[in-house]
């Protein structure tokens, strides 16, 4: 390992630590955002990984005019992101650290709102939000959304064990001398989810922490890259058994600090957000991949206390109940519809003696079910779109279990188009509700025109929102459930556009929705994109 360019300043402020590997096209930006927030940056720590592309010159030809930017370059690659982060904790020469991937950016203020924080309550660990922008889009999704709304100091993380739901690293700014006299440090090598077992480390050492509400970190998603972020390749098992294994070991460096809370949050935490998020794809996976993840899931469950899965929210709760009362998968559609977010239970809705069971040859208690507000109710809205010059919206509002119509039954119910890329609903339409068996009924109609109009010329992906208006109080929101039945192209013609083609569909976790293309071009492009899609699968299948 080997260091270049100009000696550091003093040791002041904050010490930003890149890490890169074979990101020659993007490690600028990075560097640049950090180096952009003034003063309260003394030095840019680059660490390459022994990068095979132009990382390295991009690197240096920076520090050719920045003095404070120092290259670390590794002589062999580590494999992983925590050696490189190790290497640049010990580059550090700054009392505070914060970390900053190739590929993402530092928001304007960003390390200013920390370092303020940090050195007016002398706190060990400064946190601030974090967005996940997608790219091409630029739509921002807030990370742990219900986190860092307002300014905190907790005198230790049992103070505020909902923390441990922000395993990230990088919107975190950390005191070196915290790090380096308690050896801190993240898991070396060929390791995933590092920053699950190094987050864990770090509160077992039970520092104090500083909570801002500022944005100071953006998480770049790059879905269409050829090569994903770790959080995206869910499609193999073995990233699924990667995060146990660091769940795992995020547990034990709790129970090796005697922290038995944190280690018990840290289990639920797991229940409440690792499960769902990929139960709710489990089911367009194969079947090979549905048992191993089953298997994998069950042993692990089987390893907390009976206390841990009870103390997650109740729709989570039932999930990681069924799986382990369950050795082979089952369910999976049921399953991934109350993995959603929101929620959804959809039927069968069984009961026993003790009440509403999951079904009724598996007799799992939905307990909880009755004391859940209305407008938390898992509700279950299933949604046809069915396209033409004027656009019908069918629904269909199951019952659950009484609870509907004890909160005051449904009169209407009002339906949001959201644009996938980010902002405000487009079009609102409201659907009059009638009893029907089983629940309520009703329909609407959609200028789809309309909404082509408010989303642009190019492609447009609309996610659907609905509202139950029942009465007195707020009524469940939710995601439209997508039924077979409405799930058909149809191009339909039209003054404005000539041709309008529109697409709903059932995305993952088995929501509704809808995909347009506006104009003649518009529609030969996403019947291309589909060819083309075809084309890579079939050439996928012959290798």
């Amino acid at each position: 390992m080997s260091q270049s360019s100009a000696t550091p300043h003093g040791p002041t402020g904050v010490s930003v630590v890149v890490i890169a590997f074979n990101d020659a096209e993007l490690v600028g930006d990075a560097v640049r955002s950090a180096l952009a927030q003034g003063s309260a940056v003394a030095e840019v720590v680059a660490v390459d990984d022994c990068s095979s592309d132009a990382t390295a010159a991009v690197l240096d030809q920076l520090a050719t005019t920045e003095p404070r930017l120092r290259v670390v370059r590794r002589t062999e690659n580590s494999g992983g992101c925590g050696t490189p982060r190790n290497d640049g904790i010990a580059a550090a020469t700054s009392p505070y650290v914060m970390f900053l991937d190739s590929d993402d950016v530092l928001p304007p203020g960003a390390v200013e709102a920390l370092l303020a924080a940090a050195e007016e309550h002398g706190t060990e660990v400064t946190v601030g939000r974090a967005v996940r922008r997608e790219l091409p889009g630029g739509r921002d999704v807030r990370w742990q959304p219900g986190l860092y709304n307002e300014a905190a100091v907790h005198a230790s993380p049992e103070a505020a064990p909902e923390l441990l739901h922000d395993t990230l690293c990088v919107n975190k700014l950390y005191r070196r001398d915290f790090l380096t006299s308690r050896q801190l440090r993240f898991p070396d090598g060929k390791f995933t989810y590092e920053d699950f077992v190094f987050t864990a480390r770090v509160y077992a050492a039970a520092p104090r922490i500083a909570v801002v509400p500022e944005l100071v970190y953006i998480w770049h998603v790059r879905r269409a890259a050829a090569q994903v972020s770790i959080s995206l390749a869910r499609k193999d098992v073995g990233n699924w058994q990667a995060r146990i294994a660091a769940h795992t070991k995020a547990v034990e460096a709790f129970r090796a600090a005697d922290r038995k809370g944190l280690a018990a949050a840290c289990r639920t935490k797991f229940v409440d957000y690792d499960l769902c998020l990929y139960l709710r794809e489990l089911r367009v996976r194969d079947a090979g991949y549905q048992a191993d993840w089953w298997r994998l899931t069950r042993d692990h469950l089987a390893s907390f206390e009976a206390a841990d899965v009870a103390a997650a929210a109740a729709p989570a709760r039932w999930a990681a109940q069924v799986v382990l009362a369950s050795e082979a998968p089952r369910d999976l559609d049921r399953l991934s519809q109350l993995a959603a977010d929101p929620a959804r239970l959809i039927p069968p809705y069984a009961t026993a003696g003790s009440g509403p069971v999951w079904a009724d040859d598996l007799d799992v208690p939905l307990d909880g079910l009755d004391a859940l507000p209305p407008e938390s109710l898992p509700v279950a809205v299933d949604a046809a779109l069915l396209a033409g010059r004027r656009g019908i919206l069918k629904l269909r509002v199951h019952e659950l279990y009484g609870r509907l119509a004890a909160s005051g039954a449904p009169a209407s119910a009002d339906i949001d188009f959201v644009p996938r890329d980010g902002g405000e609903s487009a079009l609102t339409v409201t659907a009059p509700l009638r009893a029907a068996e089983g629940g309520w009924r009703g329909q609407a109609p959609v200028s789809l025109a309309r909404l082509a109009a408010a989303g642009g010329r190019g492609t447009q992906i609309w996610d659907l929102r609905v509202r139950l208006n029942t009465g007195p109080g707020r009524g469940p929101r939710t995601a439209l459930r997508a039924t077979a039945s409405g799930l058909r192209r149809t191009a339909v013609p039209g003054s404005r556009y000539g041709v309008l083609l529109v697409q709903p569909y059932r995305t993952s976790s088995g929501s509704l929705a809808v995909r347009l293309a506006p104009g003649v071009q518009g529609a030969f492009g996403v019947v291309g994109g589909k060819l083309r899609r075809l084309t890579r699968t079939v050439r996928s299948r012959r290798r």
